[in-house]
């Protein structure tokens, strides 16, 4: 039996042709998408297509994080497999938020985009599209048992012949058709003239299928330099009804040793702000105890984020947050994995 697969439009370029005389881009329906890529007929899969209200990606927000959310888990049962087209610029948060709020979600959500529009003679948006398509419907069957499920179980992107996890993957490049990296955790298949998942790779299941929608998005990104001081860093701090902060620090996680600098952190963590410490460096992992300059931040209580990228940071503080109204339970639970968006110290793989 073929695989039921909904394609979910939410806007970007790869949703969009370009008009013979103004030039400008509109949204395609699935008709006209069908008349672009012919080669879906050839799919064995039923394809079905809801539409959102587009908008460019740069204009997404936690609300439409939780409209995505809300559509994928009520549809969950009606589907062998879900694909996303979304636009590249926020791509990478859209997949994160979404493996934190839909946890064990057991079943495959492939985001995808392009740096074309669908129309265009070089477009990049037919191979992402059929690929995507492809690894969602993909099945496996257990030797052991005969039973047939969804080899990808997770939120993950394909774009650009790679595959990855939704919450490790970074925006890289405004032009390459290889946009989208992963810097700290290989790709889940390697997409070539056969597509071969690589499954000690895969995440699994662990309970059952949950769904969050209280986001809080009261987080705030602050990027150390070395002309940030103590006294602007307060007023960064000092915002009205501030959560949560990423402090992108430097290497493997270091910032300004000076006393009125940590002072200031110190101060924000006994008010109640969890801080958590990712690094500007896009490979490696943040190491408190590798540098004194680390371990002064640890012992100020911010908390290490590992490898997690800046994306994962940001969405996951807005999705346990909406979860967690003291800062203790906030930062502790900041600290588990959750969906793979982090490796244990030690064992990068």
């Amino acid at each position: 039996m073929s695989a039921h697969i909904l394609i979910v439009y939410t806007g970007g370029t790869i949703g969009s042709v370009e008009e013979s005389e103004t030039k400008s881009l509109r949204p395609l329906d699935f008709e006209q998408l069908r008349l672009q890529i012919p080669e879906l007929d050839r799919i064995s899969a039923s394809l079905e297509v809801e539409a959102l209200d587009p908008i460019d990606s740069s204009d997404m927000r936690p609300s439409h994080f939780v409209e995505l959310a809300e559509l994928l888990f009520e549809r969950r049962e009606s589907f062998d497999g879900f694909v996303v087209l979304h636009g590249t610029d926020t791509m990478a948060y859209t997949a994160s938020a979404l493996s934190f709020m839909l946890l064990d979600f057991g079943k495959p959500v492939v985001l995808t985009g392009s740096q074309l529009p669908i129309g265009v003679l070089r477009t990049d948006g037919k191979e992402n599209f059929l690929t995507s398509v492809e690894i969602a419907a993909h099945r496996t069957v257990d030797p052991h048992t005969g039973e047939e499920f969804s080899t990808l179980q997770e939120v993950a992107v394909y774009f650009g012949d790679d595959l990855f996890r939704g919450n490790r993957t970074h925006k890289h490049s405004a032009e390459d058709f290889h946009a989208i990296g992963s810097a700290n955790y290989p790709a889940l298949a390697e997409v070539g003239v056969n597509l071969r998942f690589r499954h000690e790779a895969l995440l699994r299941p662990k309970n059952l299928p949950s769904l969050a929608t209280q986001l809080d998005p009261r987080v705030l990104v602050v990027h150390l330099t070395p002309g940030l001081g103590a006294e602007m860093l307060a007023h960064l701090l000092a915002a009205p009804g501030l959560r949560a902060v990423v402090l992108r620090t430097y290497g493997t996680g270091n910032a300004p040793s000076s006393s009125a600098f940590l002072d200031v952190i110190s101060s924000a963590v006994t008010a109640g702000i969890v801080i958590v410490n990712v690094s500007q460096c896009s490979t490696g992992m943040v190491d408190p105890d590798l540098y004194a300059t680390g371990r002064l931040l640890l012992a100020a209580g911010v908390i290490p984020a590992r490898d997690m990228t800046i994306e994962a940071a940001v969405t996951k503080l807005m999705v346990l947050g909406g979860q967690h109204a003291l800062p203790e339970a906030l930062g502790a639970a900041f600290s588990e994995d959750l969906a793979g968006e982090q490796s244990t110290p030690g064992k990068l793989l």
